[in-house]
C-alpha cells in the first residue's frame, strides 16, 4: 500500500487501478500495510509482489545526487524485507514508480531526485523499449504513457534498462537472471484496461501462476 504522506500521514491508499488490472488479469490482489509482522506471512503466502507508487524518503545514499525531501515512512522497512524476501524466494516482483525504485536501488542503481519535466499528470510520452526483455515482450516496442514522477534511475548498476523515454529517462528496469522481476516508472494503473501496458499485470499474475505451480510440484 501507499499513505497519504501529503495530508499526515493517517491512511493506507492505493488506486484501485492497481487492483483492477492484476484483477483482469486472472489474479487477486491484497493491501499489505507497513507492519512488521505482516512480512512473515505474506512471504509465506503471497504468490507475488506488486510495489506501488509513493512519496517517501529513501536512503540518501541511493542517490547519485542530492535526496529527495520526501516525508519519512513506516513503509521503507517494511516493502525492502518483501522485495529481498520475495526475490530470494524466486517469486515474481512488480515495481511501480517508487516501487520500481526501490527494485533497482536494492540491485546497485543510483536515482536522481529531480527529473525535468516528468512531473505532470496530465501529459503523456512515448516509451520505446529495448528489444531483447522481458517487458519488450509484454508490452511492444512503443507505448504511451502518463507523466508523473519525480524521480528516476540515473545509474543502472546490476539492473538491466528495459525502457526509456525520448529524453533519455529511464522508465523501466528488470533484473537478468532473477525470474519476473520489474520495475516500471509509469503509473500503469491510472491507464485504461485496453492500454498496451497492461501487459505487466498479466505477466506478473502467469508468472506468479507458473511459480507456484514449481513450488506444488516440488513440495510433493
Amino acid at each position: 500500500m501507499d499513505e497519504n504522506t501529503s495530508s499526515g500521514g493517517t491512511r493506507y491508499e492505493a488506486a484501485k487501478g492497481y487492483f483492477a488490472g492484476v484483477l483482469r488479469a486472472g489474479g487477486l490482489a491484497f493491501g499489505v500495510p507497513y507492519e512488521p509482522a505482516t512480512v512473515g506471512p505474506v512471504l509465506e503466502g503471497f504468490d507475488a509482489l506488486m510495489t506501488v507508487g509513493g512519496r517517501y524518503a529513501m536512503p540518501a545514499d541511493w542517490y547519485a545526487g542530492a535526496p529527495a525531501a520526501s516525508p519519512q515512512a513506516d513503509r521503507l522497512v517494511v516493502e525492502i524485507a518483501l522485495v529481498r524476501g520475495f526475490l530470494g524466494a524466486g517469486k515474481p516482483v512488480l515495481g511501480i514508480c517508487a516501487g520500481m525504485q526501490v527494485l533497482a536501488a536494492l540491485n546497485g542503481a543510483k536515482l536522481t531526485a529531480s527529473v525535468p519535466d516528468h512531473n505532470d499528470k496530465g501529459r503523456t510520452h512515448e516509451v520505446r523499449t529495448v528489444a531483447g526483455t522481458r517487458l519488450a515482450a509484454l508490452v511492444g516496442e512503443r507505448l504511451t504513457v502518463n507523466t508523473f514522477h519525480n524521480e528516476a534511475v540515473v545509474e543502472p548498476g546490476g539492473c538491466v534498462v528495459s525502457a526509456r523515454a525520448a529524453d533519455g529517462t529511464v522508465e523501466a528496469i528488470e533484473l537478468a537472471g532473477a525470474g519476473f522481476a520489474l520495475g516500471i516508472q509509469w503509473h500503469q494503473e491510472l491507464l485504461e484496461p485496453d492500454h498496451p501496458g497492461a501487459g505487466v499485470f498479466r505477466g506478473l499474475v502467469a508468472a506468479a501462476s507458473s511459480s507456484s505451480s514449481r513450488r506444488r510440484a516440488k513440495a510433493s
